[in-house]
């Protein structure tokens, strides 16, 4: 069994859940939904491969501004 991080943000009418250790995303109608399809990308990820998974230690979300 492996843990994984992720992050979860709204987006219009969605929420889109972001697995940060690998490259697998997903979205719901709901925060839980968005979660809960994530788990089950990331399960369908892992299902036919052995492929190295990177532990996270530590995790910083941050802001900037930029002028565009």
């Amino acid at each position: 069994m492996k843990e994984y991080e992720y992050i979860v943000w709204e987006e219009g009418k969605y929420y889109v859940s972001q697995c940060i250790n690998i490259n697998v995303s997903s979205f719901g109608s709901s925060f839980d939904e968005a979660i809960s399809n994530l788990k089950e990308a990331v399960e369908l990820y892992f299902e036919n491969e052995e492929i190295d998974f990177p532990v996270i230690d530590k995790v910083l979300l941050g802001r900037e501004s930029i002028d565009v």
